[in-house]
């Protein structure tokens, strides 16, 4: 049975989410005053102000850029692909127990003005900017009692009653992110700041006290901590070849990394010689570290997406907010990212000029290795003539790039298969006549999910659009179950007729105007349909679509469906992030319909035209491998 949270787990700012912001408010203000208001005048007539708030706030801000610039490389999978120590992925539950990370940042922004107010002589008035001799005494207290302090500590807190009460909460995170490093309850958190602070008191006594020092110490003990929690080994075998001492001095995030998986070995803060002396250590450090530099992994599946709005950006990007990420995109309430909306048209000019596909994402099934990839366009860009040509470009080195990577099947999604830009895939298919990998643009589930939407006692459907391949599928099979269609495309009607079975072709009824659908309650909208398109819908109407952009919901007695997507199968692993709208776990359906098709292991390619006749041997292998509706 698990134990309850020790006393002062929770931070006492927990109940305020992101309202605890707002405790930098007196740092910001007192800033102001000192530098502006009336502070900079008493500064020059003795006042003898040392601007300490201003200097916190500068400290906190590059502490935060620490913290991010470590996450945006280990999330980087081109660079640290080849080097991760850990590959079982992480969790949304991850994500979100982590989004507290920086807690710690105001914690020693708050306790470090109530020394510098309480203690008598803590100020930066009295102290040099920079001090070689003190900074080697910072680097001395460090090394000796802090090190040795931390060492012991954090074996204590490893005892079973403390351990199950405070210090599991770190241990949570098997697989380490480098904010992962500053996840901890608060009382935890307090002990630390003790330990923390030998170094700093222990230099400000000995009179060898700088300004400078306060930022070295902060910014290097949170670089080494998100250096051992980044979960990618970028340590060179050779320089500890070269250096052998260098693997008493220095952790490296492997070794590290054993703390978490095995608990109980390399307990040691940034310096292993302590697990050496305490017989601590971890037997296959070494070994670790020389195995994940020669590690090579396939990926097996890749899903070929791109962005939407000029902010879903920062939701594909690897040097986006991981938080921002691990939730549905909705920029119009999630307003922490509107401060970026500057960087949009710079970074939507450097994609285009130098922008390849890139990827954004990877999670594992049992059986199957995955990636997403994210070819740099908007979606605005798709409908551009002028960039027709290049999309396809992109798409085909993606291609001919997921082949050379040994993935199987590679799916296209969204636009990616536009039938206007490619044929949906087809152009790629008839240009490689003989790619071993398989091209798929998951129609076939995206029809089979959307009909498995229609009530069961069907007997009309207005729908829409114009001789998209889903359309066509989805009147086909509907004539074939004895369904009315109503369409009021002449092109879809024309297209489709000779293929309906001689018995059924009365089931397909073309229509010209959206006022012919007024009395059917079911439409499919495969175009785009207007709010004054949409008032023809008799009242309580259900609106299937597949139109991307989804139609503005603008009728309150009507329903509207999302784009068809799909719930991933319960043993899927490393799942960390939401693909655009989709809630957490839940895919587009043509993904999804990508999934299938290399679980299954079909050597077709899925492009074109839609095999009506597979709709629903392709719907069956789906909820057999785990799929769900949502």
């Amino acid at each position: 049975m698990a134990s309850k949270p020790g006393v002062w787990s929770d931070w006492p700012w927990q109940s305020l989410g992101a309202w605890k912001y707002a405790l930098f408010a007196p740092f910001v203000v007192k800033a102001i005053h000192e530098n502006f208001w009336g502070g900079l005048h008493w500064q020059l007539h003795g006042g003898g102000s040392d601007n300490w708030c201003l200097h916190m706030l500068i400290i906190a801000a590059l502490r935060y850029l620490n913290g991010q610039l470590w996450m945006n490389l280990s999330r980087c999978y081109y660079l640290t692909s080849k080097y991760q120590i850990q590959t079982k992925g992480i969790t949304f539950e991850q994500v979100d127990r982590e989004s507290s990370w920086d807690d710690n940042i105001l914690l020693h922004a708050i306790v470090g003005t109530m020394v510098h107010e309480l203690v008598p002589g803590f100020t930066f008035t009295a102290c040099k900017f920079w001090d070689p001799v003190g900074t080697l005494i910072l680097l001395l207290l460090h090394v000796g009692p802090a090190e040795y302090v931390y060492y012991w500590a954090h074996r204590a807190l490893h005892h079973h009653y403390l351990f199950s009460r405070y210090h599991s909460h770190h241990h949570s995170s098997f697989v380490t992110e480098p904010v992962t490093g500053t996840v901890h309850p608060f009382a935890e958190h307090l002990l630390y700041l003790v330990i923390i602070y030998i170094p700093l008191m222990g230099t400000w006594l000995l009179g060898r006290a700088s300004m400078s020092m306060f930022y070295v110490y902060a910014i290097g003990f949170d670089f080494m901590n998100a250096m051992g929690h980044c979960n990618f080994e970028f340590m060179p075998a050779c320089l500890l070849r070269a250096f052998p001492l260098l693997k008493y001095l220095v952790y490296t995030p492997s070794y590290h990394s054993l703390h978490h998986s095995r608990v109980h070995t390399n307990f040691a803060l940034f310096m292993p010689i302590y697990d050496y002396l305490g017989g601590t250590v971890d037997a296959s450090s070494d070994e670790l570290h020389a195995s994940v530099r020669r590690k090579k992994r396939k990926t097996e599946f890749v899903y070929l997406m791109h962005a939407t709005e000029l902010l879903s950006i920062f939701h594909l990007l690897p040097l986006g907010i991981p938080s921002f990420a691990a939730w549905p995109l909705n920029t119009s309430s999630q307003w922490y990212v509107w401060p970026l909306w500057p960087l949009t048209l710079p970074v939507m000019a450097l994609l285009w000029l130098f922008g390849q596909a890139f990827v954004s994402d990877n999670y594992q099934l049992p059986t199957l290795r995955t990636q997403t990839w994210v070819i740099p366009r908007f979606g605005f860009q798709y409908y551009l003539p002028f960039e027709k040509k290049r999309i396809n470009k992109l798409i085909d080195r993606a291609i001919i790039e997921a082949e050379q990577e040994g993935a199987r099947v590679i799916c296209l999604g969204a636009l990616n298969k536009s039938e206007s830009l490619n044929g949906g895939g087809e152009l790629f298919v008839n240009k490689h006549k003989h790619l071993g990998i398989r091209v798929v643009n998951g129609n076939t589930l995206t029809a089979a999910i959307i009909l498995n939407t229609l009530p069961n006692n069907l007997k009309e459907v207005f729908l829409t659009g114009a001789t998209s391949n889903l359309s066509q599928a989805i009147a086909i099979y509907l004539c074939r179950k004895g369904v009315r269609m109503l369409t009021q495309s002449q092109d879809l009607y024309e297209s489709i007729l000779t293929e309906v079975p001689i018995g059924y072709r009365q089931n397909l009824v073309q229509v010209t105007k959206y006022q012919d659908g007024q009395n059917c309650p079911v439409w499919v909208v495969g175009k785009w349909a207007t709010p004054s398109d949409q008032k023809w819908a008799p009242p309580h109407t259900h609106f299937h679509q597949f139109v991307i952009p989804p139609i503005i919901e603008s009728r309150q007695d009507c329903t509207y469906g999302k784009l068809a997507g799909i719930q991933l199968p319960k043993d899927i692993k490393g799942m960390r992030s939401c693909e655009m709208t989709m809630p957490r776990g839940v895919v587009h359906a043509c993904h999804a319909g990508g999934l299938v098709h290399s679980l299954e292991g079909w050597m077709h390619h899925e492009v074109g035209t839609i095999d009506v006749d597979r709709i629903d041997v392709t719907w069956n292998a789906a909820l057999r491998h785990g799929f769900k509706p949502v």
